[in-house]
This record gives C-alpha cells, structure tokens and sequence, in this order.
C-alpha cells in the first residue's frame, strides 16, 4: 500500500449576488479587483494547484442566489481539507472597501478525487 497522500481534487462554485448588480457602475470594478485578488492569492497558496477557471456570465445573466446555476467555478487539487476551507475563507476576508466579499459572492466547494477510468 502506497503511503503518498493524494490531492483533493477540489471544485469552488461561486455565485453573484444580487448585492453586486446593485452596486452603481462605478464601484463594480472595486469588486472585480478584489476578486482578482483572491484568484491571485489561491494561485500562490503553498499547496494547491489550479487545474482551471470557468465564468459562464456571458450564457448566465444574473443573480445566482440559490446556488444554481453557479457563476463561475474554479477547478483545483489542494493538499487537504483546511486547505479548502482557507480557500473558501478568502470570501470572509478579502476586502472589498468597508465590506467583504462574501456581501457579493457566495462560494460553495466540492471535495473529491480525480475520476481515473480503468484502462
């Protein structure tokens, strides 16, 4: 038996709220470079590895309050659990002026494993 831990293969869903579609048009880039930001700092986290990205806000127009459809994704292996709750954690704590971003965005993450087919 191999004693190698495996990554998490982790997907984060991420809705718009309807918080963000209010805002006047002039502070909505505020919101988008604090979510650069929080991309930014996933990428460089010790531990993870991000597979990929998908927005589908060109197909999905508006709120996603419920969760469904999602916004967007992110697509990552990370080292364990914590990892990923750090990962949510980032929509608690990036700042977005005196507001965080969770007041726009809602996450919700998937812990799994690579889907390997038997050959």
């Amino acid at each position: 038996m191999s004693s190698e831990t495996k990554p998490i293969r982790a997907l984060f869903c991420g809705a718009v709220l309807q918080n963000f579609f209010d805002l006047p048009g002039a502070d909505i880039p505020t919101v988008l470079k604090a979510t650069g930001q929080m991309l930014k700092t996933i990428h460089e986290m010790p531990g993870v590895t991000v597979l990929g990205t998908f927005d589908d806000d060109e197909t999905m127009v508006g709120t996603s309050p419920n969760g469904w459809p999602w916004t967007f994704y992110i697509l990552a292996d990370v080292a364990d659990r914590d990892t990923a709750i750090a990962i949510c954690n980032l929509f608690r704590t990036t700042e977005v002026g005196e507001f965080r971003l969770w007041k726009y965005m809602r996450v919700e993450a998937r812990l799994g494993r690579e889907l390997v087919m038997p050959e």
